[in-house]
């Protein structure tokens, strides 16, 4: 397993604007890569559907790391950060962040894991997802 740079946190437990997250999570859904326009320019993203035995949540795979997971891969994710999107919180996989695929009997199987997902709190509703455009006008 890889150095962890903190305890594990269960997905339902995330809030937005956390940084160096670590989870173990099965990759429940994947979509293929595109490339989006920023206002630092273009960029090459994913999207993909993390869960524990605590929940799920909608990541963002940036740059590199756009397109790497497999659905159905257990994951060992060290160094990820989230944001909040239309009340809900989002985790962010970058170039910084480690990702290692880890054995699958830590976490339930796909069937097992609950529906429920991190909810961001109110006037927490916005934020961007690359970390260098990160706005965070409630601060």
């Amino acid at each position: 397993m890889s150095k962890s740079p903190g305890k594990k946190t269960l997905i339902i437990n995330l809030k937005p604007n956390q940084e160096n997250i670590h989870i173990v999570a099965r990759v429940l859904e994947t979509q293929p890569p595109h490339v989006i326009q920023t206002r630092r320019g273009t960029r090459t993203i994913s999207n993909a559907v993390l869960g524990d035995e605590s929940g799920r949540v909608k990541t963002t795979l940036w740059g590199r790391k756009a397109g790497s997971l497999k659905e159905g891969q257990v994951v060992e994710v060290s160094g990820a950060w989230t944001t909040s999107f239309r009340g809900e919180v989002q985790l962010n996989i970058g170039s910084q962040t480690s990702v290692e695929e880890v054995d699958d009997s830590s976490v339930p199987p796909k069937g097992e894991i609950p529906n429920k997902s991190p909810k961001a709190p109110m006037g927490m509703q916005y934020g961007g997802g690359y970390r260098g455009s990160r706005r965070r006008s409630w601060r």
